[in-house]
């Protein structure tokens, strides 16, 4: 290098030298002229760039900022006073008497603004909400149509990699190397609901920061560190308790009735990255210490969890959002790998993945915090298992869904039961439904019960129609049909609300004898887990399951198994039910309480019916279940209800009235289809059901 400059040097004569040493000069000298124009003009410039501030709040957001005073207070420091920031026809928002603030130099240089130090004293910040008007609803407005159709076009053309990137920039930038923060206040009101967060201080040196924060003054009290470098792009943040106080937000329990606290919360972004220029890497983790959540949706009990950590990595793409197969969660020793993927063009689909390293079977239920899955307590297992979920979402297509599960299991074996003694349906038990959360009658479910009607001893045309109903492939799947979990997510997904569910009877038998009636998210989970538990050690038999099934279920009001049923409706035994009757008992068990609407005066059933008959028998007919019937009508005629039952003859102008209250029969018949249709339809799929 030494040796190039000398080279090079040696050719350059000294009349170049001259030359370049005079533009060299006139370059500084200019520079130095620039500098010394700006800086004179500094202040002027400094009150352009505020009135233009000022002016694109207002217009865009109708905000008025008011500061009372602006001047620069160092070379590269600016210091504001005064100011307020208040919505129009609102209550102010934020007051603060003092802002100090500097720029790094030579970031700035670069284009881009990087703060130096910061100093804030004296802030208010205030949300409040009366009578649905809001200080800070300008959040939320729109702009016009002409811009939003170019924000539109601008959205379909959005790279959300550059644009995260963007925004990390942003806000690390904005991070100062040195803050000083002092009587910072932030509330938070509405017509039911007040909050108040308070900062005497924070401070941070080098990226060391250090902070108390008080909630309702003393209601609860969190103390903030951690570590900052936002030029590597890294971060580490703690939050805990002081003086042996959980941390709580109260706001969530009061706004939606959910407790949550823990001891302390860490969270990190340890590394940020491009590969091949196109995908930028997110990389850190969370740990949480003695997390307990409550909410009545949730579960029944409050849900502790001792200690839990994600490892994660976010990679974002042009089009897309993923959450890597890398990522790792642990509870205990139970370890979970899930992966979540978002694309947005040039279709919006959803993928959703979790599986498990294999581990030792009792490492799964150890981990369960307690309150989760209560009936699973005490549960002790051998064995090992492994599990793999896989599910694909095409918003345009969503009947396309794709969904597969499985736990694979190696030596698996239940040692000891838990409190949901599963083994117990082998033998005479006692079963209690409820009605509104309140025990109806206990229902002795053997033989010592007259009521008790073995499998044997009830007609096939009702056990085959309500197979065909509610279960076709309960004789040969293991507690779960996926196919019926897909049609159910379609299904729901498109009336973007829950209007079908995917339950097999193995799983109706696990919620009507071992679970009560709270319609929660724990619960669901653990009837899953009790099915899954009784299918895969075949602790109970598919006859014994069915026939405790059909003795327990409710067929009308304070009417349970259908001993009960056939008696209150035909004044019959199970086993005189005819394919008519079958099929009409089958029909009302989605919906028991309804089954006298669909009777006419004169006993016989609703004109409205026989469609949802000819769909069912026909099914029926094909699969040798029930005989030919060129009319189609399988018995629809001659379903007729006991005497007692049969609603009273109306008067000749109530006559249109009768048939009201009526079921809306074609959307349960295109419900039924979405799965029927998928197990039947095809010769191919023929072979997937057993007949009893």
């Amino acid at each position: 290098m030494d040796r190039w400059f000398k080279k090079l040097l040696s050719n350059v004569t000294r009349k170049q030298l001259i030359i370049m040493g005079i533009a060299l000069g006139l370059l500084l000298v200019t520079a130095f002229g620039a500098f010394v124009v700006a800086y004179n003009k500094r202040e002027a410039l400094l009150s352009t760039a505020i009135s233009r501030i000022q002016a694109d709040m207002a217009r865009k957001y109708r905000l008025d900022l008011a500061i009372e005073r602006a001047y620069f207070s160092g070379l590269n420091t600016v210091t504001f006073q005064d100011i307020s920031l208040t919505p129009r026809g609102r209550e102010r928002l934020m007051d603060v008497r003092d802002l100090s603030v500097s720029v790094r130099l030579f970031p700035l240089l670069m284009g881009n603004v990087k703060f130096g130090r910061l100093r804030i004293h004296d802030t208010r910040v205030t949300l409040s909400k009366k009578d649905s008007v809001a200080n800070y609803d300008f959040i939320f407005k729109r702009r016009n149509s002409a811009v939003s159709d170019h924000a539109v076009k601008e959205e379909s053309e959005l790279n959300l990699a550059r644009t995260a990137n963007q925004m990390l920039n942003s806000v690390l930038y904005k991070i100062p190397e040195d803050l000083e923060l002092r009587n910072f206040s932030f509330s938070y009101q509405d017509d039911s609901t007040q909050q108040h967060i308070r900062i005497p201080k924070a401070s941070m040196r080098r990226g060391n920061l250090t902070s108390a924060v008080f909630l309702n003054e003393s209601e609860a009290v969190w103390q903030v560190s951690g570590k900052l470098d936002p030029d590597n792009r890294q971060l580490n943040i703690k939050v805990n308790a002081k003086n042996g106080k959980r941390i709580t937000l109260p706001l969530l329990e009061r706004k939606i009735g959910l407790r949550l606290s823990f001891d302390t919360l860490e969270t990190s972004l340890r590394d940020v990255f491009w590969t091949n220029n196109e995908f930028l890497h997110f990389k850190g983790d969370w740990a949480v210490k003695n997390l307990i959540i409550a909410h009545n949706r949730i579960a029944e009990d409050e849900l502790v969890f001792p200690d839990a950590h994600m490892d994660a990595e976010l990679i974002v793409g042009g089009n897309h959002l993923e959450l890597s197969k890398g990522t790792t969660i642990t509870v205990k020793k139970l370890v979970l790998h899930p992966y979540i993927r978002y694309t947005k063009q040039p279709a919006e689909t959803y993928t959703l993945a979790l599986e498990t390293p294999e581990m030792d079977a009792q490492d799964l239920f150890d981990a369960f915090p307690n309150g989760l899955f209560t009936s699973l307590e005490g549960i002790r297992v051998s064995g090992k298992i492994k599990y793999q979920m896989e599910a694909f979402l095409d918003t345009t297509n969503p009947d396309s869904v794709r969904f597969n599960s499985g736990m694979m299991q190696k030596d698996f074996k239940v040692n000891t039961w838990g409190r949901a003694n599963v083994p117990k349906i082998n033998t005479t038990f006692t079963y209690t439904p409820y009605e509104n959360e309140k025990p109806v009658r206990d229902i002795i479910v053997g033989p010592e019960n007259p009521d008790f009607v073995p499998i044997g001893q009830i007609s096939p045309y009702l056990k085959n129609a309500l197979l065909t109903t509610e279960d076709p492939s309960f004789y040969s799947h293991r507690g779960f049909v996926e196919e019926a979990i897909r049609a159910s997510i379609a299904t729901n997904y498109k009336a973007r609300a829950f209007k079908r569910g995917g339950s097999t009877i193995s799983m109706q038998l696990v919620k009507n004898v071992f679970l009560n009636r709270n319609k929660t998210i724990v619960r669901k989970l653990e009837e899953i887990l009790i099915v899954w538990l009784m299918e895969s050690t075949r602790s109970v038999s598919k006859d014994r399951m069915y026939e405790v099934y059909l003795n327990i279920i409710e067929w009308g009001r304070n009417v349970y198994g259908i001993s009960e049923a056939a008696r209150f409706y035909f004044g019959k035994h199970p086993s005189e039910l005819t394919l008519g009757e079958s099929i009409y008992l089958a029909s009302i068990v989605p919906r028991p309480k309804t089954g006298l609407y669909a009777f006419t005066y004169t006993g016989g059933l609703k004109p409205y019916i026989l469609s949802y008959f000819r769909y069912i028998g026909d099914i029926m007919a094909r699969r040798g279940l029930a005989p030919a019937d060129s009319a189609r009508t399988y018995g629809f005629y001659q379903v007729s209800v006991r005497e007692p039952l049969r609603p009273e003859q109306p008067a000749l102008e109530d006559s249109l009235q009768l048939e009201m209250p009526q079921r809306n029969f074609d959307t349960e018949l295109e419900e039924i289809r979405g799965l029927l249709d998928r197990i039947f339809g095809t010769e191919q799929n023929d072979t997937q059901a057993e007949s009893p």
